[in-house]
């Protein structure tokens, strides 16, 4: 009994969920940079991974010591080997958790900033090697490749929806399973089943769910020991256990049809189980009860599928399809996320509005690819830690720019003759959708209250808010440079400008060597301002570090621009959550001191105006448009006032001004 219902996997996912972290390019760059120290370290030179428990705990030691890990894991040993196994599972570490040729050609990427894209599918450089590696990754246990089935999906039916991502592709395990699911997909979009019957379809084909479900048909006196039996934990059998008082307070509301208030109170207590208790508790209640336990617990009493149950048989159907449910919606809601993740950082996938789906450069390169390179999905690959190119993957990914060209022209109902074009339409399809982001993300209103976040440091509502793929500092530069492509009233090339790394959906993303940048705004002559550049400098960094973080490199920032870029009439915005009063001296008075540029080169004096983060709130509570907010800093630079007496005049004109 016990091999005949041992459970059998039927989805797939990429990694373990030990390895899901925010900032995700980031930590996969940093922990390829610690690995490579530690590996260096002369006590580990000749070292073996594998079967080394003393190792791996010296490696989470290691990692500890470096502040990428925090707390103190019960298992070392096997929190090191889970840390590093998504790596190993798309070909960036081997077995022995030794850099791969691909991992030190991404490590030299990260440790060189150079990001820039080199390839027709106009990705970042560290992106395109995340797609090729993609390509090659397979699950070990099942042979299959999670990222071409995305593709095969995604070409076939142009989208697919949250749902159908999180529940149906993983489900994809072999060539047959995979036609099945087509089939469901088709049939959802058609509603002619549900998302959750079609997962009950795939589980009650296997032989091991429909033995499991006829031995709990046939049994007369359930009890614990059968629950454990027929849930087959793929841990410990224990685990199930749980089931049992639930299965018990079921039947006594829905076949004994007690729905006494005490029956009811004992059935919404009995459904708070560990892992799934939203699940049951949403399809059995429509409230939390805690309100409701006094007064008609009845009326909180969904309708449901137990609701008309004619006998016991047909409730203990029910109660196992509904429980291997749930326990299959748990764990692919659980690697949903992972899957995203890891699929993300191709940046050739699009996840919005519950949508996911090509950009558009890969759907129009995937139009082109053969049908018959799908095949691959099936198969293992071999050369997972050796850096291939798109032919040497398959010949059926050796597409013809043309067709590309012209498959994207059909995207846009253009003719599309060079690359050139190519990118201007690239272009301009993602400040379409760039403008759509601000406009549900980022208006005035929301930018405000999420400046107030960081002025608390709430970072982890701010990640919530907007992406879990990139630290605060970065996110502050980014909400920075929308806040003032709307006072600049959306003119300029903002994207450009941030410099910083996008993903896919246009949000940010940190990497190893990121949060340098500045945000450079360049403006053409108006009616109301020359044709100037405008640096963006911020910083969290609190009061007591401000000043020996800050007052150098921003000044240096500048100085360097101004010198490499003579004929520039370039100035400087400071902001901060906090600004010391030191910091705005040393700020003003950078107006009547020279600047010698590291290549030689000489300014007279820098214009630099530092501004707390309250006062970038009021301008966009006043709605003060770039126009006027240049000439105020503009005449405020040409006073004779002292630094003090010169930004509290700052502040009162904005906070005064119609």
């Amino acid at each position: 009994m016990e091999d005949r219902f041992a459970f059998k996997s039927y989805y797939w996912s990429l990694g373990t969920t030990s390895f899901r972290m925010a900032n995700f390019n980031l930590m996969i760059e940093r922990q390829l940079q610690l690995i490579d120290q530690f590996w260096k370290l002369p006590s580990n030179a000749n070292a073996r991974w594998n079967s080394n428990q003393l190792l791996q705990e010296s490696y989470y030691n290691f990692l500890k010591q470096e502040n990428f890990i925090e707390g103190n894991a019960e298992r070392k040993d096997k929190d090191a080997r889970e840390k590093t196994s998504g790596l190993v599972d798309i070909g960036l570490l081997n077995d022995e958790r030794h850099l791969t040729p691909v991992g030190r050609y991404l490590l030299k990427i990260s440790n060189e900033g150079d990001f820039e894209t080199d390839n027709f599918l106009q990705i970042p450089k560290d992106s395109f090697v995340y797609f090729l590696q993609l390509l090659k990754s397979y699950d070990a246990n099942l042979k299959i490749r999670p990222f071409v089935i995305l593709c095969k999906f995604l070409k076939k039916f142009g989208y697919l929806t949250w749902e159908e991502f999180a529940y149906l592709l993983p489900l994809c395990i072999d060539k047959e399973s995979t036609l099945d699911i087509e089939d469901l997909v088709e049939k959802h979009r058609k509603q002619t089943i549900s998302i959750d019957k079609a997962i009950i379809n795939v589980f009650m084909k296997m032989d091991n769910y429909k033995s499991a479900l006829n031995y709990f048909l046939n049994i007369s006196s359930v009890d614990v020991d059968v629950l454990t039996q027929i849930g087959m934990n793929r841990k410990s059998r224990a685990y199930d256990a749980q089931y049992y008082p639930l299965y018990m307070a079921l039947k006594k509301c829905y076949v004994e049809n007690d729905m006494s208030d005490r029956a009811i109170i004992e059935l919404f207590e009995k459904s708070k189980l560990k892992n799934v208790a939203t699940y049951w508790r949403n399809l059995l209640f429509d409230s939390s009860l805690k309100s409701a336990k006094k007064s008609n617990p009845f009326a909180h009493l969904r309708a449901n599928l137990f609701t008309d149950c004619h006998n016991e048989r047909d409730f203990k159907t029910k109660f196992f399809k509904q429980m291997h449910l749930f326990k299959a919606k748990r764990s692919l809601d659980d690697y949903s996320d992972l899957n995203r993740r890891y699929f993300k950082v191709t940046d050739t996938v699009i996840y919005s509005d519950s949508i996911v789906e090509f950009d558009v450069l890969p759907k129009a390169f995937f139009d082109n690819v053969d049908d018959r390179f799908f095949d691959l999905a099936f198969k293992a690959s071999n050369n997972l830690e050796e850096l291939k190119s798109l032919k040497e993957i398959s010949p059926f990914l050796n597409v013809d720019q043309a067709c590309i060209l012209d498959s994207l022209g059909n995207l846009f109902d253009v003719k599309v003759s060079d690359a050139s074009q190519a990118k201007t339409l690239v272009y301009d399809e993602r400040y379409k959708r760039f403008n759509k982001l601000v406009d549900e993300k980022f208006t005035s209103e929301k930018i405000i209250h999420l400046l107030q976040l960081f002025k608390e440091r709430n970072d982890k509502e701010i990640q919530k808010l907007t992406t879990d793929g990139a630290d605060a500092p970065t996110l502050f530069e980014y909400v920075l440079a929308i806040a003032w492509y709307q006072i600049s009233e959306r003119q300029g090339d903002v994207l450009k400008y941030m410099n910083l790394s996008l993903e896919a959906d246009l949000m940010p993303k940190t990497h190893a060597g990121g949060g340098e940048a500045d945000i450079v705004y360049k403006y053409p002559a108006t009616k109301d301002y020359p044709k100037h550049d405008l640096l963006i400098e911020a910083t969290l960094a609190d009061s007591t570090n401000q000043r020996r973080m800050e007052m150098e490199p921003v000044s240096r920032h500048l100085g360097e621009y101004l010198c490499n870029n003579n004929k520039s009439n370039a100035y400087c915005i400071f902001l901060t959550n906090f600004l010391h009063l030191n910091v705005i001296s040393d700020f003003r008075m950078r107006i009547n001191q020279p600047y010698y540029g590291n290549g030689g080169g000489e300014i007279s004096g820098m214009k630099i105006s530092p501004m707390e983060t309250d006062l970038l709130i009021a301008i966009l509570q006043k709605n003060l448009k770039y126009g006027s907010l240049y000439k105020m800093c503009s005449d405020l630079f040409e006073s004779e006032l002292n630094p003090k007496e010169w930004y509290e005049e700052l502040k009162n004109r904005i906070v005064n001004c119609a």
